[in-house]
C-alpha cells in the first residue's frame, strides 16, 4: 500500500513538472511571436532571431534617424498657428470714379482751384504711407486721361457696375500684384487726410482675421443728427460696429437729440479684407441694407465684424456744385493742400 502511494505521488510530480515545462514553452513562443509582430507593426521589418542581440541598438539608431527627418520636415512646413496668424500687409488703394451723376454730372472733373477734383483726391491719397499702390477705377476715358496727365495710375472698369464697392472689387481683380487689403477711397473727398487712410488700414492690419472691414467715424454736430444725408454709427465696447443708420442713432424715448450725448458720423472710407471683397458683391442684398440703403449693413447682417476707429475730420466732400467754393476757400487758406 505504501509503495502504491509513493508511485502515485511520483507520477503526479512528473505530470506537474511536464505541465510547467509545457506552459513555459508556450509562453516563450508567444513572447517571440509578439515581439516579431511588434517589429513588423512599429518598424516595418520582420524579426530575425540571429540579430536579436542587436535589436535594441538598431531600434535606437532608427528612432534617431526618424526624429531628425521629422524635425527637418517640420521646419520646412509652415505651422498651423503661423497660417492662422498670417498678417495682412500688402495694401491697394482704389478711388472709384464715374462721370455720370444724377445730382452732379461730371463731378470728378469739376475744377477746384485749377485742378480736377479727382486729381486732387488722388494726390492727397497718394500721401498715405500705408498704401503700396493707388489706382483710380473708372469707366470714362476723360477721367482716365486726367489722371494719366497728372502721373497717376488708372484701371478701366465696366460701365454697368452698380456701386463703388463692386468697382473696387473689379479694379483689384484687374490690377497686377497680390494684395491683402483694398481701401475704397471716395473720389469726392479732395481734402481727404492721408493720416486717416493710414489709421483705417492699420486698424484692419491689427484686427483679428474674423474682422473683414474697417472704417472711420468722426463727431457729428447735434444740429445734423436728424439729417438723412448724415449716416450715423454705434459701436460696442471693443470698437466693432453694431449698426449704421440714416436716422437718429441711437434713438431715445423722447425722440429728440440729446445734446449731452456724442453722436458719430460715418465717413465714406472703407477698408476691406481682399478675400472678403471677392465674396461681398456676390452676397444677396439683406433686409436692413435695403431698408437703410447702406451697403455696410450687409456685412453686419451676414455675421462679419467691422472695426470702427474714431477720428477728427471736418467733412469736406463735394456733394453739390455749391460745395466747390468752400473747398477752394480752405485750399487758399492752407497752401500745403494745393
Amino acid at each position: 500500500m505504501h509503495i502504491i502511494l509513493v508511485a502515485e505521488r511520483g507520477q503526479r510530480r512528473h505530470e506537474t513538472t511536464m505541465k510547467s515545462v509545457f506552459a513555459f514553452a508556450l509562453g516563450a513562443l508567444a513572447g517571440i511571436f509578439g515581439f516579431q509582430k511588434h517589429q513588423e507593426g512599429v518598424f516595418g521589418k520582420k524579426f530575425d532571431s540571429k540579430s536579436t542581440h542587436n535589436a535594441a541598438i538598431e531600434i535606437t539608431k532608427e528612432d534617431v534617424n526618424d526624429a531628425e527627418t521629422n524635425a527637418a520636415e517640420a521646419e520646412k512646413a509652415p505651422k498651423e498657428e503661423e497660417k492662422e496668424e498670417k498678417k495682412r500687409t500688402k495694401v491697394l488703394g482704389v478711388i472709384p470714379a464715374r462721370y455720370a451723376s444724377t445730382r452732379f454730372p461730371g463731378k470728378p472733373l469739376v475744377m477746384i482751384a485749377g485742378k480736377p477734383m479727382i486729381v486732387r483726391t488722388y494726390l492727397q491719397a497718394k500721401k498715405a504711407s500705408q498704401l503700396d499702390a493707388l489706382v483710380v477705377a473708372t469707366d470714362d476715358e476723360r477721367i482716365r486721361d486726367a489722371i494719366v496727365k497728372a502721373g497717376g495710375d488708372v484701371v478701366m472698369t465696366d460701365e454697368a457696375i452698380p456701386n463703388g464697392t463692386e468697382r473696387c472689387a473689379q479694379a483689384a481683380d484687374r490690377t497686377a500684384g497680390e494684395y491683402d487689403i483694398v481701401v475704397n477711397i471716395q473720389g469726392d473727398e479732395p481734402l481727404i487726410e492721408p493720416e486717416i487712410i493710414d489709421e483705417v488700414v492699420l486698424a484692419l492690419k491689427n484686427a483679428p482675421r474674423e474682422c473683414v472691414y474697417s472704417t472711420p467715424v468722426t463727431p457729428l454736430k447735434h444740429e445734423e443728427v436728424k439729417m438723412q444725408g448724415r449716416v450715423k454709427c454705434i459701436t460696442d465696447v471693443n470698437g466693432y460696429a453694431i449698426y449704421f443708420s440714416r436716422g437718429m442713432l441711437p434713438n431715445n424715448k423722447k425722440g429728440e437729440v440729446d445734446t449731452s450725448f456724442d453722436y458719430w458720423l460715418h465717413l465714406g472710407l472703407q477698408c476691406y479684407d481682399r478675400e472678403f471683397l471677392k465674396l461681398f458683391p456676390k452676397m444677396p442684398a439683406t433686409p436692413m441694407q435695403m431698408q437703410e440703403d447702406l451697403e455696410q449693413l450687409k456685412v453686419i447682417e451676414n455675421g462679419y465684424k467691422i472695426k470702427v476707429i474714431r477720428v477728427n475730420h471736418c467733412a469736406h466732400g463735394v456733394d453739390e456744385p455749391e460745395d466747390v467754393a468752400s473747398i477752394e476757400k480752405i485750399i487758399a487758406e492752407d497752401p500745403s493742400l494745393d
